[in-house]
């Protein structure tokens, strides 16, 4: 025979030693049709590929093993294929290769039976005719096999994510290929491979590997728990669970053998490649997750991704399961390096209340889209529908009526409200099934007028039985009890925010702290020469005297990557807190110029005592806050990790929510715990920062915070200090005045303020600085909450406090809190008594 017509390569070994590398020789069978001879005593079997018996295909055929357990019981296989018995061999549920007799056909000979380039009916080629010299023949499928292997598979039946829309776009998780999920922190890139983990091992009972490069086992658990049961993932990672959180935990502790974590440190691609195979009855793999920036301590990032991809993907072909990786970016050049069989893309969109996800194939593109309502707060995702197609204009559809959370409570009672499943009281019933109407129909009035039966029958929901409805029922009227709904339409009177530590709800003030108005053409232009108080030209002179030559404007072309994009409105830390023990309601109200408006009405139980309540209302809180904000007047440069924080420094800061057991006072943080990211964490500004470093000091805290990442420059605090010391010395001059002199001062204010940061491309301005605007919004709420905060230390009850100037105290009559300096300028409040059952007016500043 001539060397370009030698037969495939064949090796012979121990059982012993074939047992130790049997995974290895299977792969070799699979990919190159290596064919060994293994003998035991006088035993001797062959392993070969598939292709060189066919009829092992067929289920039940002939006894099968999974590799795992082959392994185990080699010696005995062995043995029963050299009596005549084939043993075949499996991945999972697929067969993968053959151990047989030695027979004329088999015999690792050059004179067998069967030709060196052929194989029975149905089966693979080798053909000899395309061998190099020492290379290993290629197996080819004909086309008519792999046809009818399509034809008679049925549907893929791959793991799905449990959410509708999305999974109507992708077709579910396809084995043998990997799936990533790429998507800028804090979109919940991570919390898409959790639903996936879910659904597949706590609904369809598989066997999930989840390799965790990012959150540790109990962060996983705890996501587990807040999306199963609707509760609050802060909370959760503070150690408070409710009793029903318990008894949903107790649940995923017995049914939790199907869902494998490793969050071992310096975990690799090589090393969940050598997990997976040894996992009997192995459905998925997720890996969460790829960090596009560099990190020494995690081999799954930076420039080490597009390897550790490879690698993923070639687990994938070979175990025939889907690998879900997530990945912190969706740079498409990142994306083109990791080469995914199929990549979904996250993008918020211009709707908070909706993210889109769009579904692209390798060689294909984008094949489909769908909506997903982020539920951050209890770490999952809500299904918004498959997206329909984008208009011409590129405008996105209409926003749905509703909240998630109402919008989920209304899916998960369909099957009681359609009459699939019984059990629910009459009432229940027929209001559940009225919110599916309000929302269907798009009847904002309908859903307005249904929230306080919602709201009671969350507060008492119903017995439900322990089955798949029920539970879901269970955790959504669990959700709408601890979450605040809020309006998700353009017209919504009231726009409704969740409380930190109550399950109360307390709204956004109608009214900004500042009476900001709306930018409008011509406010980025200075005020003429008459103007009362020339703002604008003011906070520019201000910057532009500095000797640290600020950069007022970031370029457009700057402002999609960096800290930018990480940087939003809710890094304010504003509380909304009522007192656990006092009840909130909102109550209609008509304001003098005709506008229809919401108030706060609140009840103090009888354990209190005797008192009324003060309302403390503080004076400009905005432009005293500029007095001294900590903030970095140059470009921020990423400095990532930090082992304590540097005081000579400002900008963002990624840290983990420090926990926080007082009840008679809100988070230092406010509402931007109510926003973590998929690793329960969240970015803050040098306030905040501060603040915390203080409470650490005066024990307060029991530690500071680790900081994961951070962005920042060299502290100046006196940036916006000229700006104060005017605006402090118009204040003096025209609150005695006030009338139209005084309201066109806190108007130009106002607006000079909001252009630090203007939110709309067509929004012309002279700034573009989200850092400095929101250090400035958080200085103001830490010097509002640190005020409220010493009044507690001095003994003082605070039943309420919100947004960056407004605090309710319960006290003797005519009795403010003595913390307090009682006066109109800047720095000093205004206190105001209210009876119980009077609404809380809103502030005349």
């Amino acid at each position: 025979m001539s060397q370009s017509q030698k037969p495939p390569a064949k090796t012979a070994m121990t059982a012993t030693e074939a047992r130790t590398e049997l995974f290895a020789l299977v792969k070799r069978a699979e990919e190159d049709g290596v064919s060994t001879l293994i003998h035991k005593r006088d035993d001797h079997a062959l392993l070969v590929p598939l292709a060189r018996f066919p009829a092992a295909r067929q289920p039940g055929a002939f006894p099968s093993h999974a590799l795992s357990a082959a392994q185990k019981d080699f010696g005995d296989l062995i043995t029963r294929a050299a009596q005549g018995e084939p043993q075949v061999l499996r991945r999972n549920t697929t067969p993968v290769a053959v151990l047989l007799p030695i027979t004329d056909s088999s015999a690792p000979s050059s004179d067998t039976a069967v030709p060196p380039g052929a194989a029975s009916a149905g089966g693979a080629v080798n053909s000899p005719h395309t061998q190099d010299r020492g290379s290993t023949p290629r197996r080819l499928t004909r086309l008519g096999d792999a046809m009818g292997a399509v034809l008679t598979s049925g549907p893929a039946g791959g793991p799905t994510f449990g959410l509708p829309g999305l999974d109507a776009a992708t077709g579910g998780l396809q084995p043998g290929k990997l799936t990533l999920v790429a998507a800028r922190p804090s979109v919940g890139g991570s919390l898409l491979g959790l639903a996936a983990a879910r659904r597949t091992a706590l609904v369809d009972h598989g066997m999930v590997l989840y390799a965790a490069s990012g959150p540790n086992r109990d962060d996983i658990f705890r996501r587990i728990v807040s999306a199963e049961t609707g509760g609050d993932y802060p909370r959760l990672k503070q150690g408070r669970l409710t009793e029903h959180e318990q008894e949903v935990a107790h649940q995923l502790v017995q049914a939790g053998d199907l869902l494998m974590i490793d969050d071992g440190s310096d975990l690799t691609a090589a090393d969940i490649a050598e997990t997976a195979p040894h996992m009997e009855g192995l459905a998925l793999v997720v890996v969460d997750r790829l960090q596009a920036a560099r990190s020494a301590r995690l081999p799954l990032s930076g420039d080490r991704l597009p390897d550790a991809s490879q690698v993923l993907a070639t687990l994938a072909r070979t175990l025939h399961v889907p690998v879900l990786a997530i990945v912190d970016s969706d740079d498409p050049a990142l994306l083109g390096l990791l080469d995914a069989d199929v990549t979904l893309t996250l993008t918020p969109t211009e709707d908070p209340a909706r993210v889109r996800v769009t579904v692209a194939e390798r060689d294909l593109g984008a094949i489909g889209s769908a909506y997903l309502s982020p539920d951050l707060l209890h770490a999952r995702f809500l299904d918004a529908g498959t997206a329909p197609a984008v208009p011409a204009t590129g405008e996105e559809p209409a926003r749905p009526l509703g909240s998630a959370v109402e919008r989920e409570l209304a899916e998960a009672a369909l099957p009681y409200t359609s009459g699939a499943r019984q059990g629910l009281p009459a009432a229940v019933t027929h209001a559940l099934a009225a919110l599916r109407t309000a929302l269907t129909n798009g009847n904002r009035e309908a859903l307005d007028e249904l929230g306080p039966s919602l709201a009671e029958i969350a507060a008492a929901p119903p017995q439900l039985l322990d089955t798949d409805e029920g539970r879901r029922l269970a955790a959504a009227l669990n959700a709408y009890n601890t979450t605040a709904a809020a309006d998700a339409t353009e017209q919504s009177d009231v726009a409704v925010q969740p409380t930190a530590g109550s399950g109360g709800r307390v709204p956004d003030d109608e009214d900004d702290a500042e009476g900001e108005v709306e930018l409008r053409p011509g406010d980025e232009e200075d005020e003429p020469e008459t103007a009362v108080f020339p703002a604008l030209k003011i906070l520019k002179d201000a910057v532009g005297r500095s000797k640290m030559h600020p950069v007022p404007v970031i370029g457009i072309e700057a402002r999609e990557s960096g800290p930018w994009p990480l940087i939003s409105e809710h890094m304010d830390g504003e509380p909304r807190w009522v007192h656990p023990d006092v009840t909130s309601t909102r109550v209609p109200f008509i304001r003098e110029n005709g506008k229809r408006v919401r108030r706060d009405q609140l009840g103090v139980p009888d354990a209190f005592g005797a008192g009324v309540m003060c309302l403390i209302d503080r004076n400009g809180s905005y432009p005293s806050a500029c007095s001294a904000v900590p903030l970095a007047p140059n470009k921020l440069l990423h400095t990532g990790p930090l082992e304590e924080f540097d005081k000579a420094s400002a900008g963002i800061y990624l840290i983990d929510i420090p926990e926080w057991t007082r009840t008679d006072m809100p988070h230092p943080l406010g509402r931007i715990i109510d926003r973590p990211d998929d690793q329960g964490r969240v970015w803050v500004t040098t306030p905040h920062i501060k603040l915390l470093v203080k409470l650490v000091r005066d024990r307060h805290l029991a530690a500071m915070p680790v900081i994961h990442d951070s962005w920042t420059g060299k502290a100046n605090e006196s940036l916006l200090k000229p700006f104060y010391a005017a605006a402090r010395q118009a204040r003096s001059e025209l609150v005695e005045a006030g009338g139209q002199p005084y309201k066109a001062y806190k108007t130009r204010l106002s607006i000079a303020l909001r252009l630090l940061w203007p939110k709309r491309p067509e929004q012309r301005s002279p700034f573009w600085r989200p850092d400095w605007r929101m250090s400035m919004v958080a200085e103001a709420s830490v010097r509002h909450w640190v005020a409220a905060f010493n009044a507690i230390l001095a003994g003082h009850v605070l039943i309420a406090l919100r947004n960056v100037d407004a605090a309710v105290f319960w006290t003797a009559p005519g009795t403010p809190p003595d913390t307090y300096r009682i006066g109109t300028g800047f720095g000093e409040v205004k206190a105001k008594f209210i009876e119980l059952g009077e609404m809380i007016p809103e502030g005349d500043d």
